[in-house]
């Protein structure tokens, strides 16, 4: 086996560990409290969840999934592209940065439905709303990456004759992309809020969307099991990530 293997393997039985240890205390907690279903539900009680709603569930983690590889790219995508721009000239980056940061003073709640008012209840919205919780790691850690690139290496392209645009692209591009993969592990992470939020805000599908449903009708163990499924979504897409990094970043193990 693989270092690589071996690896996967002792974190896949630490993340069995853990869960199984929490669902120990899970169900401890509630035979030894015995509150009503509608406040905390016990394992049975969401497990029985998703014996009856799987189909239900299966369709709608398959809507936000979607949403969130969506503005995953789209994130991703244009947070390279901002900080690129921010490193091509000094201008850039006084002018750009500060808008940026701003925009991210700005809360989620806020601007979710104004994204619902301008995008629709469909897809577009939720993805929009990934996207730009997604941007602003993407963007920062890039910039700031190539923004601490080797300055010895900028001198010596300097004096061999590079322009500013080969400088960008041959030094400094190249030279950010552990901070371009450290933004998106993050935005990995962080992807799911962004969709859920949307969904919460207006949706006619998806995790979010049922969740809103069952609280209203004091189905928690409905939630609960969306919960756990958008808990499964986020590993999914972190562990995606992460393989994709390091396959396309580094020379894999062998």
């Amino acid at each position: 086996m693989t270092r690589r293997g071996r690896t996967a393997g002792t974190v896949a039985l630490r993340v069995a560990t853990t869960l199984a240890l929490l669902l120990a205390l899970w169900w401890g907690l509630v035979a030894l409290l015995e509150p009503p279903r509608y406040v905390f539900p016990g394992p049975a009680d969401v497990w029985d969840s998703y014996v009856r709603q799987w189909p239900m569930l299966l369709r709608n983690t398959a809507i936000t999934a979607a949403e969130i590889a969506i503005g995953l790219a789209v994130g991703l995508a244009a947070g390279a592209a901002t900080a690129l721009t921010v490193a091509a000239t000094p201008l850039a980056r006084r002018l750009v940065l500060p808008v940026v940061v701003a925009t991210q003073a700005l809360p989620v709640f806020a601007i979710a439905p104004l994204l619902v008012v301008w995008l629709g209840y469909g897809m577009a919205s939720k993805i929009a709303m990934a996207g730009l919780i997604i941007y602003f790691p993407v963007a920062t850690a890039y910039a700031e990456a190539m923004a601490r690139v080797d300055p010895r290496l900028i001198d010596l392209a300097r004096i061999a004759g590079a322009s500013r645009w080969q400088l960008l692209w041959r030094i400094r591009a190249p030279g950010g992309l552990p901070g371009l993969a450290a933004g998106a592990k993050v935005a990995a992470t962080v992807a799911p809020i962004g969709a859920v939020v949307g969904e919460w805000v207006g949706a006619s599908a998806g995790l979010g969307f049922v969740m809103v449903n069952a609280n209203a009708r004091s189905q928690t163990g409905t939630v609960f099991a969306a919960l756990g499924l958008l808990a499964l979504l986020a590993l999914a897409t972190r562990a995606l990530a992460d393989a994709l990094i390091d396959r396309l970043l580094w020379r894999p193990d062998a």
